[in-house]
């Protein structure tokens, strides 16, 4: 991995942050306070972004390339649109990282250090600070809600799948009993 030192709260960066489709909704000050937090980081193929239990306060933004999605070896998916969301679950929930996360080719992620969330966020005013967590969670609302009705839609068809296989099962089973 390749990793910037973090960013600077700057014109270029803020406009730069502004083509990620979910940062849009950020006022430039708001921008500019996740510069603050922020570094970008470069993966090759095959590496790993996020390690399954781990505890690191790292949220990431997709801005290149595609990325892998495993939990307990199995594979749940993949990510390439660029400023998609991941790695929220841990920090809305506290909880150990519930899946792993490889770079499928060269990637490269806008990472967000929400451990300096906090530090960050205790110098200003109140409501600017509520604001700026108000449109951080907000987006993880929006993708999470993305996340879900794909999840029902492959439950739905699993549940199909199940049903159409244990139908045809019966019809063996019936046609054997019936010999």
């Amino acid at each position: 991995m390749i990793e910037s030192k973090y960013l600077k709260d700057n014109i270029q960066n803020i406009q730069r942050l502004m083509k990620i489709p979910a940062l849009q909704h950020f006022e430039t000050r708001n921008l500019g306070r996740l510069l603050k937090l922020s570094k970008i980081r470069e993966y090759e193929k095959g590496e790993v972004i996020i390690k399954e239990g781990d505890l690191d306060p790292w949220l990431y933004f997709l801005i290149s390339g595609k990325i892998r999605i495993k939990k307990e070896g199995v594979e749940l998916g993949t990510i390439n649109t660029v400023g998609e969301i991941f790695g929220e679950m841990r920090i809305i929930d506290s909880g150990s990282r519930s899946a792993s996360v490889y770079a499928e080719n060269k990637t490269v992620c806008l990472a967000v250090d929400t451990s300096k969330q906090k530090n960050d966020l205790s110098s200003g005013k109140r409501d600017e600070k509520l604001d700026f967590l108000l449109l951080l969670y907000r987006i993880f609302a929006e993708y999470l809600a993305t996340r879900l009705r794909l999840a029902n839609e492959d439950l739905i068809r699993t549940k199909q799948e199940i049903e159409k296989l244990t139908s045809d099962k019966m019809k063996i089973i019936t046609k054997v009993i019936e010999k």
